[in-house]
């Protein structure tokens, strides 16, 4: 697998690579040794969600409190998604930056994140289907909410009509409301991680 550094700090982009037969294809989706030498961290599951979204449908932006925090391994295993990727952690050099990618099954494109950054995708088709690796389970009232339609972040969705939103992600503050209601996870609570192992199959920084 290639794991390529995002243009926000700390989060990664994972590709496979598959080996093709007459029967199909296989390929690792995540490797434990090699995700480790790439983000220096040890990503242990806890907690594994799956979410269902009709096409058109935005989900988040959606981050943790530090504490706990709960880093996360997401893919896209049916349907297509457009996924972002934002950096909310509070004084962080590049705070508000975000990152997109693509996600499908069939390019089996997952992404990492660790504590202090926020996610959000829209589904591009029917049944999209968005599995999600944690590494701690669920703590009710720890889970920030941010408006992904927030205007100076300006994510580029690329609209064709509303989205379809739930009550609360739709309610969500802006990034600077919730940095000012002091909301946020803090750039010294989470700060990045260097790369910890020189043989890592890793590629260089995103352009």
């Amino acid at each position: 697998m290639l794991i390529t550094a995002m243009t926000v700090p700390g989060a990664y982009r994972i590709e496979p690579e598959p080996i093709t037969d007459t029967r199909g294809r296989f390929f690792e989706s995540v490797r434990a040794g090699v995700l480790l030498a790439a983000t220096g961290r040890h990503f242990e599951v806890r907690q594994v969600n799956y979410s269902v979204s009709r096409r058109n449908t935005l989900r988040g932006i959606h981050g943790t409190t530090v504490p706990p925090g709960q880093e996360k391994f997401i893919t896209c295993v049916r349907g297509r998604a457009l996924d972002i990727v934002v950096d909310i952690r509070a004084g962080s050099p590049t705070f508000g930056h975000y990152d997109v990618t693509y996600q499908s099954p069939e390019t089996g494109t997952a992404v990492y994140l660790p504590d202090g950054f926020g996610h959000a995708f829209l589904a591009l088709t029917d049944d999209t289907c968005m599995c999600y690796l944690c590494s701690t389970e669920y703590v009710p009232g720890t889970m920030i909410e941010l408006d992904a339609l927030d205007p100076d972040l300006a994510l580029p969705w690329d609209l064709a009509e509303p989205p379809i939103r739930s009550v609360k992600d739709a309610a969500a503050p802006t990034l600077a409301q919730a940095a000012e209601a002091g909301l946020l996870p803090t750039y010294q609570q989470c700060p990045t991680r260097p790369l910890s192992l020189p043989d890592a199959h890793v590629v260089g920084e995103s352009s």
